[in-house]
């Protein structure tokens, strides 16, 4: 069957069109996506303005055409922190409905971080052993740990690159105490939750997904994206902190010129490097691996798992 899921994030609006089988790897048909950096968009008392919501519907309505036009038979619609942590969530959800018809399903941050584990277990499988799952988003990191489909520990945190950009650095490139006080924030954060992890014991395999992770794993070293999936992509906490203190004096424009870096996405490289250089070193991880399925993928999977007859 042909399914979309529809990803309205920090970031973007994604729509994902794959042909999906139970028992098969779902196989991508089409993408579309439009960056609305949501996270950016909150007013001073944390809502989405009537502006934002215009264009979220706008977004939206294009996105179920174009599953329309690509012949889905059933679209997956949800929601991640940027809507779920609005001070007026429930009014832009139910604007949302009665202009579009769409039931735009509200995921906790404990459910994103789940169902991106089930990905990623899905993809590296069960000879990965104990998995160490990392996935920063505009609004949010999850942390998920297990053996199984369904992880032991899953957390979300608020540390998305896009929520700690507009919140904590304003400056173009930073100001060095704004980087510094920022730094502090996401450890002191980060390291409340290693405890629970680490009685957990060490994981066999870290992988991080997202694509903040992407980005800093291209311009590390990493391959492009057009060699394809299966070219295994790492990124070392050592390449990390060497590339941090160089993005930190980078204004977005510079940024914008590394390889693998959208213009979209480079204000927020710096704080999403942070999260990522602060989760690796206070988790003890040297080197991870990036994994190219995430929390698209994990909704796929949950809902071939629950078809009728199985």
């Amino acid at each position: 069957m042909r399914l979309g899921v529809l990803d309205v994030g920090s970031n973007t609006v994604h729509l994902l069109v794959v042909d999906a089988h139970p028992g098969a790897r779902p196989q991508p048909a089409h993408s579309h996506k439009a960056e609305l950096r949501l996270a950016e968009l909150l007013d001073e008392k944390g809502a989405i303005g009537a502006d934002g919501v215009d264009r979220l519907i706008a977004t939206l309505d294009d996105a179920v055409q174009a599953a329309e036009d690509k012949g889905c038979e059933d679209v997956l619609p949800f929601a991640t922190s940027a809507i779920r942590e609005a001070a007026n969530a429930d009014e832009v959800l139910a604007r949302i409905k009665a202009v579009t018809g769409i039931d735009l399903q509200v995921l906790t941050g404990e459910e994103e971080a789940r169902l991106t584990f089930l990905a990623a277990r899905r993809w590296f499988g069960w000879s990965a052993g104990k998995l160490l799952v990392l996935d920063i988003g505009g609004g949010s990191l999850e942390i998920a740990y297990g053996i199984d489909e369904d992880p032991d520990i899953a957390v979300s945190l608020p540390l998305g690159a896009g929520r700690l950009t507009a919140a904590m650095l304003p400056g173009d490139p930073p100001e060095p105490d704004d980087v510094r006080a920022l730094r502090r924030h996401v450890r002191a954060q980060i390291a409340r939750t290693v405890g629970e992890f680490n009685r957990s014991g060490r994981p066999d395999h870290v992988v991080a997904t997202s694509k903040t992770f992407k980005q800093l794993a291209r311009i590390a070293g990493a391959a492009r994206s057009a060699e394809g999936l299966y070219i295994q992509r790492d990124l070392s906490r050592t390449s990390l902190e060497e590339w941090v203190p160089k993005l930190a004096v980078m204004t977005a424009a510079q940024r914008a010129t590394l390889p693998g870096v959208s213009e979209g996405r480079s204000a927020q490289l710096l704080a999403g490097a942070l999260v990522a250089e602060a989760a690796m070193d206070l988790f003890g991880v040297d080197e991870l691996e990036i994994c190219p399925w995430a929390l698209r993928e994990g909704v796929i999977l949950r809902r071939l798992d629950h078809l009728p007859g199985l």
